[in-house]
């Protein structure tokens, strides 16, 4: 790709860049240049994206469900023909390690494939004789417009939870990608406008926050998606509570692995590899704080200080590296101060990821190596707040209770490991870790795409999940009729009125 990329908005099938806006670089991490350039959109031309949405929901809801299900099925196809040229844009803006970027997209197209099961997920209800001749039904209705805003670490991914679900079950969509990575987005909405998608059912819009706040007025927005932060998902959840539209909003992360005596080592440090140091370990189900009973603390140490120093580091588009770059030099200046932070509040940082070995070339991207802390504690703020880089926190604990009181002390709850043989600890972990999502003997506890995905506590704010029926049911509501069965020769059934002659009209005739 050339050094020159204009990212531009798609409003109601045309693609557009508003030469009057200002507008903000976009960076190759991987080698710290800049690649072009991404519009800031003024509140004006995010409510043309909204009334180009309102305009096309009539039509769109009036689609017959096949249909619409015959666009996703087309969805599916084209992204796994173009999967590559997907993957490599991820790779390219966001930095994601190649290997990791196609996996990414392959799992977006799964989610995709769970989508195409919406006309049996929207199946609504029907209750019988609820009074002589009446009859009681519930049916799932889309809403109208929706607006979502994307995280730089996964545009594949939010794209998929929120767009197919969305349009599937006949709403239309203006969304928001990261300024960071707009390049997946980019080429997906080629990819919707040549599969024939008609014109205005998804938008794009480019920029900051004033986007997004111009949704919280605007009439035709039924609702508001976000994975971002957690202060972040609360001044949404503010903003759309005060003018009564849904939200669904997925917040921060700082995620429990526990170790227990009986843990496969050989599996463990593998998972812990790949779930902390994947992605430059900037992903909301990254590992962060691993716990360790004493048994193996000193085993599991050992072996995770070495496998860590093999990592290799470098340009994300490099398939024989391990980890490429995190997404700024603004990242890389907040986890070298997490780093400083760990240190003084008297944690051991026993590997250093700082000024790490690039291999290649060109060493100017924005790298932080593997970084491990050990002597620990709950209080320390390398172990409460979120750093969102490749930073592992080692605890030791006595035992699963005290890990167990850990995370349910812990103010954030997306998700917890447990590395276990051993039922009763399996069990008691999945009864008890105080989190939305639960993994056993893996390192990333993603659910599969039929299945809800979301935290708890500030991890969620608001009550529905992306993924499987709970995105069904958020992009939907019920809508509930009474029925009253005539039998039009029926006598009884039937109403008389009066008219100006006098002579009764029958009006079931």
């Amino acid at each position: 790709m050339s050094q020159g990329i204009k990212i531009k908005n798609l409003i109601n099938g045309e693609w557009l860049f508003p030469e009057w806006c200002d507008v903000v670089p976009l960076y190759n991490p991987s080698t710290g240049e800049q690649i072009g350039v991404v519009p800031l959109s003024t509140p004006e031309i995010s409510n043309q994206a909204v009334e180009a949405a309102a305009a096309a929901y009539p039509s769109w809801r009036a689609t017959p469900l096949p249909k619409r299900m015959d666009y996703i099925f087309k969805i599916y196809n084209a992204m796994k023909e173009n999967l590559e040229d997907l993957a490599q844009a991820i790779a390219l803006d966001q930095a994601k390690h190649i290997s990791e970027a196609r996996g990414e997209v392959s799992r977006v197209i799964e989610i995709v494939q769970m989508a195409c099961s919406i006309p049996t997920l929207m199946q609504g209800e029907t209750i019988q004789g609820i009074a002589h001749n009446i009859n009681g039904r519930v049916i799932k209705a889309p809403l109208g417009v929706f607006c979502g805003v994307a995280p730089f670490n996964f545009p594949a991914l939010v794209f998929g939870w929120f767009i197919p679900v969305a349009i599937g079950t006949g709403n239309t969509f203006v969304y928001k990608p990261s300024s960071e990575s707009p390049l997946f987005m980019q080429k997906m909405m080629q990819l919707l406008i040549d599969i024939g998608l008609p014109d205005g059912v998804v938008n794009v819009v480019h920029g900051e926050r004033e986007v997004v706040e111009s949704w919280y007025d605007n009439d035709d927005v039924a609702g508001v998606c976000l994975v971002g932060s957690t202060p972040t998902a609360k001044a949404i959840a503010e903003g759309c509570g005060r003018n009564g539209k849904k939200s669904m909003l997925l917040g921060g992360a700082k995620n429990f692995l526990l170790a227990m005596e009986d843990a496969p080592m050989d599996l463990l440090i593998e998972n812990i590899l790949m779930s902390g140091y994947g992605s430059a370990g900037q992903r909301c189900l990254a590992v962060s704080n691993i716990a360790v009973v004493p048994e193996i603390y000193d085993e599991f140490m050992e072996r995770l200080v070495e496998a860590s120093k093999k990592i290799t580091i470098g340009n994300a588009l490099n398939p024989d590296i391990d980890m490429g770059p995190v997404i700024s030099q603004k990242a890389v200046d907040r986890i070298h101060n997490y780093i400083e932070i760990g240190l003084t509040e008297g944690a051991t940082l026993i590997l250093d990821g700082r000024n790490p070995n690039v291999l290649g070339e060109n060493k100017n991207g924005y790298y932080v190596g593997p970084t491990i802390f050990t002597d620990v504690t709950p209080c320390m703020r390398i172990a409460k707040e979120e750093i969102f880089g490749p930073v592992l926190s080692i605890i030791k604990v006595g035992c699963i209770d005290s890990t167990l009181e850990l995370i349910k002390e812990h103010k954030l709850g997306n998700g917890a490991c447990i590395f276990t043989q051993n039922t009763f600890y399996t069990e008691k972990f999945i009864n008890e870790a105080d989190v939305g999502m639960i993994g056993v003997n893996v390192g990333i506890c993603a659910p599969h795409p039929f299945l809800p995905f979301g935290g708890i506590k500030g991890s969620l704010v608001g009550n529905n999940k992306v993924q499987g029926k709970d995105a069904v049911d958020f992009f939907t509501q019920n809508k509930t009729s009474t029925i009253r069965i005539v039998n039009p020769k029926d006598e009884s059934a039937t109403t008389t009125t009066p008219n100006n002659s006098g002579v009764r009209s029958c009006v079931a005739s």
